[in-house]
């Protein structure tokens, strides 16, 4: 099982150290607070952003103002740039979890430097890969699992990425409201709160204020992986 403070996975935890200094040169390092608005969907796509450290989410937005969370975003991953290669705006709006930092590169500095430097951008080749193939095996667990099930999974999966504990039980150190998860499965709040209490009473997770422990790790990836 993973923990928190994991070495990054995404594109900046991919990148030698001389090519992070070139980003770093040219952009700027911003600190976002918990909850604090990183970009807003519409907004023209000016600049990337590399979260080097913290997580963030992945909003969209209705115009009646109704707010579902389409991914996860951290772990050294960038952010920003197809917006700005296809639309020139942002297709969503990303907002901080916990604290945040990130190294924020006009679009087309972040471009030139893929174009010319090998390393950069095997890097993102990389992690651009592997968020596609992350993206296609989300869509082959829906159509194959339960709310329930997919429930499950992704409490392992957000588990291995931000918990702290060991082999048999972990706390996820990630506030997501019931709303936040059922959105991120693709189910129905009311899904979500049966599968809780289901678990609850069999001593799989307890739960309080925005924070879940899996008490029984072995038990939810049965359930997790029970049609997958």
């Amino acid at each position: 099982m993973g923990r928190a403070g994991t070495p990054a996975r995404g594109f900046w935890g991919q990148l030698p150290e001389r090519e992070k200094k070139l980003l770093r040169t040219a952009g700027r390092t911003r600190d976002f607070p918990p909850a604090a608005t990183i970009c807003v969907q519409g907004d023209p796509a000016t600049h990337v952003f590399i979260l080097v450290s913290g997580w963030a989410k992945v909003l969209s937005v209705t115009g009646a103002g109704q707010q579902t969370v389409l991914a996860l975003r951290g772990n050294g991953d960038v952010v920003g740039e197809v917006a700005g290669e296809v639309t020139g705006y942002r297709t969503a709006t990303i907002k901080a979890i916990g604290q945040v930092r990130a190294i924020v590169v006009p679009h087309g500095r972040f471009s030139a430097i893929l174009d010319t430097n090998p390393a950069a951008a095997r890097a993102y080749r990389h992690a651009l890969t592997r968020r596609w193939n992350d993206t296609a095996e989300h869509l082959r667990v829906q159509a194959t699992s339960s709310g329930a099930e997919r429930l499950a999974r992704l409490l392992i999966e957000l588990a291995e990425g931000h918990g702290q504990g060991d082999e048999h039980q972990m706390t996820i150190e990630l506030p997501l409201s019931q709303e936040e998860l059922a959105s991120l499965v693709s189910a129905s709040r009311a899904t979500v709160t049966r599968a809780l209490s289901d678990w609850r009473q069999r001593r799989l997770v307890e739960t309080s204020a925005r924070h879940i422990t899996i008490t029984d790790l072995a038990a939810l990836a049965r359930i997790a992986d029970s049609r997958t």
